[in-house]
């Protein structure tokens, strides 16, 4: 059973493991609040989870020990599961959906433990876990359905509280719920005033809907780039914590934790994944009510696949009006390029790509088109360039991808 005191008991026993991570003040993620950043992407091995992993292993008894611990993860808990077993000379194995980036397979291996891939989801390393734990009499290390899990992640609240005494709101990313229950029940315990929101990944909304629906639902899929919180069903201890001590859930789009990405690496020099990065896209794109109060939100990792890094920016830089692409269609005669350039120039755009055809079928036979890419400022700076083109008789067709 979860309580307080286990939750002191987790914080006393991570003392000399994990580190107190940092509270970062981030003043234009969004200026109508005060946000802080609670930054676990700096945490021994790059996330949250080895507090609970730690802590739970703490607690095993000899014989649990003996047996040697399985676990499955999407990439974090299989990290910290495998630090805090080599740290108490316990012999790991790991389950991880084959899909799950090279990065954490290979930094879960560098830990000492014993990776096994699955084929398919999180969901389905979870069964075979389960089919080897009771094959071989491991001792399984849940990622999020446990109540000594739950307080080690609980201990983040704790510590939030330390921090910034006089925190309003705190935003936590969600998955299968064990990090929000800690924080949630942590904070609440303490302080009920204290507003707790979580988010979710639109493609992953497992706890959005069994909440919504007053019930534990269980998704037919998920995908997203937040693949540390793409879980099809929550817990049944989560789902009750979450119930009672969360105010409200959330879910943000993969262009949105994008460019929540792009901006914590632009603004605040910090690496996140996917899942790290969605409290912070909660708070730039208002999806929750926290104008003009004090908020911290919960960068929970930052194990994002450098394979993967440029595709995100990419993302981030669409979404935010950083970069654009547009079509204009030009009568094919000498000058149209030059005086297309020379506005876009003169409006301190920067074309970076552009491409030039004739006319197809059904245009006019002296018709062409002009792709153009730009780096701009942002939204208002594109309408601005398209109206200065359309002021000059060009006429501009949205064509962003």
């Amino acid at each position: 059973m979860l309580t307080l005191d286990k939750i002191y008991h987790a914080k006393y026993i991570l003392k000399s493991v994990i580190r107190e991570t940092d509270v970062i003040h981030a003043p234009k993620i969004n200026p109508d609040s005060e946000i802080f950043l609670k930054t676990e992407n700096l945490q021994i091995t790059g996330s949250f989870k080895v507090r609970g992993a730690y802590y739970k292993m703490s607690q095993l008894s000899d014989e649990e020990k003996e047996r040697g611990v399985i676990a499955c993860s999407a990439g974090n808990h299989a990290q910290g599961v495998a630090l805090a077993a080599a740290k108490n000379g316990i012999k790991s194995i790991i389950c991880l959906p084959d899909g799950a980036p090279i990065s954490k397979v290979e930094a879960t291996k560098s830990y000492g433990a014993e990776v096994k891939l699955v084929e398919g989801v999180y969901d389905d390393a979870y069964a075979e876990a389960l089919r080897l734990r009771d094959e071989n009499g491991y001792t399984f290390i849940h990622p999020f359905d446990d109540d000594n899990v739950i307080a080690g992640q609980g201990t983040i609240g704790l510590e939030i509280l330390e921090q910034i005494p006089d925190v309003e709101a705190v935003i936590v990313p969600i998955g299968g719920g064990g990090l929000i229950s800690g924080v949630a029940y942590a904070i609440k315990s303490l302080d009920p005033s204290i507003k707790v929101y979580g988010v979710q990944a639109s493609g992953a909304p497992s706890m959005f809907n069994s909440i919504n629906d007053h019930k534990i639902e269980r998704l037919a899929s998920v995908s997203t780039i937040a693949d540390g919180i793409a879980v099809q069903e929550p817990g049944e201890n989560t789902f009750r914590y979450v119930s009672e001590y969360v105010d409200d859930i959330v879910t943000v789009s993969d262009d949105e934790i994008s460019a929540a990405i792009l901006a914590l690496m632009e603004q605040q020099k910090l690496v996140t994944e996917g899942a790290g990065a969605v409290s912070v896209a909660a708070a730039m794109f208002n999806k929750v009510p926290i104008k003009g109060k004090k908020t911290v939100c919960l960068l929970s990792g930052g194990n994002i696949d450098v394979t993967i890094l440029s595709r995100v920016i990419k993302r981030g830089l669409l979404m935010s009006g950083r970069s654009y692409s547009m079509m204009i269609e030009l009568i094919d005669k000498p000058g149209q390029l030059m005086d297309v350039s020379r506005i876009i120039a003169q409006l301190g755009g920067n074309v970076t790509s552009i491409h030039h055809e004739r006319a197809n079928e059904g245009s006019a036979v002296n018709g062409c088109y002009l792709r153009i890419v730009l780096e701009t400022r942002n939204y208002e700076h594109i309408n601005e360039i398209k109206q200065a083109l359309a002021d000059a008789g060009f006429r501009v067709l949205n064509y962003n991808a």
